[in-house]
């Protein structure tokens, strides 16, 4: 049963994307099962870079199917950009890209609340991208929410998205003094999208249960990071679905004695995007030693925000390992480290007289805490030229091996650039 889950244990932007374009190289069903186009993935094929937001990157490969799972939050206009985009670039969707019926629809009146939210939280917001993913995943949970299978349903649409508005509408004007919205307008927009996606729309928890009992390579391909977790994550600076491996299975309709096992990506330093705590963040001259954010490529995908940088965290990275019970790690980003003449890893925090070995479970706490170092000798020589791992610096292989001991997993690929020839796949997560 070859089948995989992918997901991030920092705060995202981990190099998911490139991992999973890798292993889509030998599965034949690729699946997004939650989060919604707040995330993104960038995939280097040759000198050609793909962005995406809701469609699988393994769509790249034509001998894939791939799927949009139930637990997932679609923006219709959003997703149907992305296919055409995708289309005008030569690349086949048409029957083999598929959309879960159980999937939410991101209204754009959701992402002017998230908006709005955010303005009322003034100096207390968290950081959202703006993309409504929250609002729409607080109307699932209130049961207002309208789904792909309703949107496509022109009748139950209508029914379905008068009573929301008379909700909205109300909350817009008493709450935000904002102007209601026009009901005919929004419907009719939303009824033609619905027209234009219904073609993708499928029994997919059905044919993913197929695919894994027919003994095909299954890949689910996670969004975000294990510590934007609506739950386990860094609260409130979190996204709004579960991104661990737990919620990976949830979103996508399947059991989790399906998965054979579970690769946590992680880079080889830390970084974070948006609002909250980040214990290991580079300060004063440290900033200087590493690449700037345009060379180490830290430029958000979605967002286009730099990301805050800092060095790598074995307290973090060893708690998302045990929240996501992973199999191995994939390392990335190696590269960005090649002209450090030493490098940092925290291996524990201090909180006032504690010592503590895991992320406390208040954002006030890991404000606070103080990271504990140890120095390794840095390798100060290009790990992009190499060909093999056991090409890599010897500083470097002791670099991973002290990972892998901290993390208390072993490291199944390393990446040292973003292109697919630059990474050493040292054993095959479909395989193990």
């Amino acid at each position: 049963m070859p089948s995989v889950i992918v997901v991030g244990i920092q705060w995202g932007d981990e190099g998911k994307g490139k991992m999973i374009d890798l292993l889509s190289l030998e599965a034949a069903t690729i699946v997004r099962a939650q989060g919604g186009n707040n995330a993104g993935h960038t995939i280097m094929v040759g000198k050609e870079e793909y962005r995406f937001h809701l469609v699988p990157s393994g769509i790249l490969y034509p001998h894939t199917r791939c799927y949009i799972g139930g637990g997932t939050a679609i923006d219709p206009e959003v997703l149907l950009k992305e296919i055409e985009g995708l289309e005008a670039r030569g690349v086949n969707l048409r029957g083999r890209l598929f959309i879960s019926p159980y999937a939410h629809v991101n209204f754009s009146y959701h992402r002017e609340f998230d908006k709005l939210y955010e303005l009322q939280k003034g100096a207390s917001a968290i950081g959202t991208t703006g993309r409504g993913i929250g609002p729409c995943y607080t109307d699932r949970a209130s049961r207002i929410g309208i789904r792909m299978c309703e949107l496509v349903r022109k009748d139950i649409l209508k029914k379905r998205l008068s009573l929301v508005l008379e909700i909205k509408n109300r909350e817009l004007e008493v709450l935000f003094n904002v102007k209601p919205l026009d009901f005919e307008k929004l419907y009719a927009e939303y009824a033609l999208l619905g027209e234009k996606l219904l073609p993708f729309i499928s029994d997919v928890e059905l044919s993913i249960e197929q695919s894994i009992e027919k003994n095909d390579k299954v890949l689910f391909e996670g969004a975000h990071g294990t510590f934007l977790d609506t739950t386990f994550g860094t609260y409130p600076y979190v996204t709004s679905s579960s991104t661990i491996a737990a919620g990976v299975c949830a979103g996508a309709g399947i059991g989790p004695t399906k998965i054979s096992h579970t690769l946590g990506v992680v880079k080889s330093y830390t970084t974070r995007v948006g609002n909250g705590p980040l214990p290991t963040a580079l300060k004063g001259e440290e900033e200087t030693l590493f690449l700037n954010h345009e060379a180490a490529r830290e430029i958000g995908t979605t967002t286009g925000r730099k990301r805050r940088m800092g060095w790598f965290d074995a307290v973090l990275a060893r708690q998302g390992v045990r929240l996501n019970g992973i199999n191995s790690l994939a390392i990335t980003k190696l590269d960005v480290l090649d002209n450090l003449a030493f490098i940092k890893i925290c291996y524990a925090y201090r909180l006032g007289a504690a010592l503590l070995e895991t992320i406390p479970p208040l954002a006030e706490d890991m404000e606070k805490v103080e990271p504990l170092y140890e120095t390794l000798p840095g390798w100060q020589c290009s790990t992009k030229e190499c060909k093999h791992y056991d090409d890599l610096p010897l500083n470097a292989k002791k670099y991973l091996k002290r990972i892998e001991a901290l993390c208390g997993s072993s490291i199944s690929i390393v990446s040292v650039g973003p292109e697919r020839e630059k990474t050493f796949i040292l054993s095959d997560p479909f395989n193990l």
